[in-house]
């Protein structure tokens, strides 16, 4: 039997992508972890991003490395699919021939015709089986696909589509199938999860599909990412502020709070009506935790925009954030008739002064926490320490907990686990805490 490794990059999107393709292949296959690169390894795929420059720039670095080690011996063949062949499908093969195929963001079928796969996956994306490559309690469920929003510096429309949910069935069944091999946490993605069911359902059905996942025996954790400000459903929060296995934590890029910006980059919020939006959150749910991206240098932001963007972090105090620098995307709206005008110097330096100024409020808010108690799950153990996460902390993405286990007892046995501890330290993005 031959080796296949999925090499993936970019957002937690692809990493479901990624295990429904490996779940696929698993019959056929010896899978060979990620991480691994000692020896040879006869097919690697590398699953691509092409969001924003950096991501791109890091999807063709990983491409021509696998290069490199096919032209080693290291790789028989190799594969390309996801945003970037995507969104290059010319440009790419032409540049990089040493690549044996070359397949968009959901031409699954395709190329498993061309891995020696006969199934026949209409609704790849939907179908409840997955080879986790996440640790086996937690799981990423992918609600929808694509996206009808049209920001203006975006190219998610032009490279995955039009947004299109996922039915509430068949996430039940995939949320019972992960429940059952071990998955505690899920956290609840799309591109926009918000939208969640108007195409299906003619109305937001987010909360009622919550409702369903709530149900799932196992599952005691879920989290909730890539929400969109514009028309958030306010029975999510309802059920948020009743429900104890939705996390009280909220993922909502908003990326600007200036109205000139946020019109320019063509989102259909103002800054009066974000503000009220956080107000609402607050509120109906008491002890939220908001994670949030902004976007600086986008065109129209001079000193007063940034000026007014620094002001509203001071004034919203989010416990997480982060930023990226505006990168014009050809195909998108703002590329087409935008001056991006602002200096890469000028938009390094506001990027500083913005995560600076965010360092600050996340040690304030981590110093608020020490002397609690916290009931955390484990997620590894890695020199000497159990690395572990609340309900207000998503993997990957946020600070961790560390725990150094006292006594005669076997760390690795803790993994997966959910314990209890009170948290002694803290700096900017972790907190130090002891088992109870």
């Amino acid at each position: 039997m031959e080796s296949l490794q999925i090499r993936t990059l970019g957002c937690s999107k692809n990493t479901v992508d990624t295990e429904h393709v490996l779940a696929a292949l698993q019959p056929y296959y010896e899978i060979v972890p990620e991480d691994v690169r000692d020896g040879r390894t006869d097919v690697v795929l590398i699953n691509t991003c092409g969001f924003i420059g950096d991501a791109k720039e890091e999807s063709i670095e990983a491409i021509l490395e696998a290069v490199s080690q096919k032209s080693e011996g290291l790789i028989g063949r190799l594969f390309v699919f996801g945003c970037l062949s995507q969104r290059y499908p010319v440009e790419l093969p032409e540049s990089i021939p040493e690549v044996d195929g070359w397949f968009g963001a959901r031409d699954f079928n395709p190329m498993l015709k061309a891995l020696g796969v006969k199934n026949s996956y209409s609704e790849f994306a939907c179908d409840s089986q997955r080879l986790l490559t996440t640790p086996p309690h937690y799981a990423y469920l992918k609600i929808s696909e694509g996206c009808d929003r049209r920001c203006s510096y975006c190219a998610i429309p032009h490279i995955r589509g039009a947004h299109k949910s996922v039915p509430i069935g068949t996430l039940v069944a995939e949320a019972e199938t992960l429940a059952r091999s071990g998955v505690r946490e899920l956290i609840v993605i799309a591109q926009d999860t918000t939208y969640y069911g108007l195409d299906l359902y003619h109305h937001r059905a987010l909360a009622r599909l919550l409702e369903k996942l709530c149900a799932i025996d196992g599952i005691e954790w879920i989290r909730i990412h890539y929400s969109y400000p514009e028309s958030f459903p306010e029975d999510v929060l309802e059920l948020m502020a009743r429900e104890k296995k939705i996390c009280p934590y909220m993922d909502i890029p908003l990326q600007h709070i200036s109205d000139k910006v946020l019109s320019n980059m063509h989102r259909h919020s103002t800054g009066d009506e974000i503000r009220a939006l956080i107000g609402k959150f607050c509120s109906k749910v008491p002890g939220i935790v908001l994670r949030t991206t902004l976007i600086v240098g986008h065109p129209g932001e001079g000193e007063e925009e940034f000026g007014q963007l620094l002001d509203f972090v001071r004034e919203a105090r989010f416990e997480r954030l982060g930023a990226f620098i505006y990168s014009e995307e050809e195909g998108t709206w703002g590329a087409e008739h935008l001056e991006d005008s602002v200096p890469s110097e000028v938009k390094a330096a506001r990027l500083d002064a913005l995560m600076t100024l965010q360092a600050e409020i996340s040690l304030s808010f981590n110093k608020s926490r020490v002397g609690t108690r916290e009931r955390v799950i484990v997620d590894s153990f890695t020199d000497g320490t159990l690395v572990c996460r609340s309900r207000l902390e998503s993997p990957d993405v946020d600070g961790e907990i560390l725990v150094r286990p006292e006594g005669n007892v076997d760390p690795w046995s803790f993994v997966g686990e959910m314990i209890d501890v009170e948290i002694t330290g803290a700096d900017e993005y972790d907190l130090i805490a002891r088992m109870l």
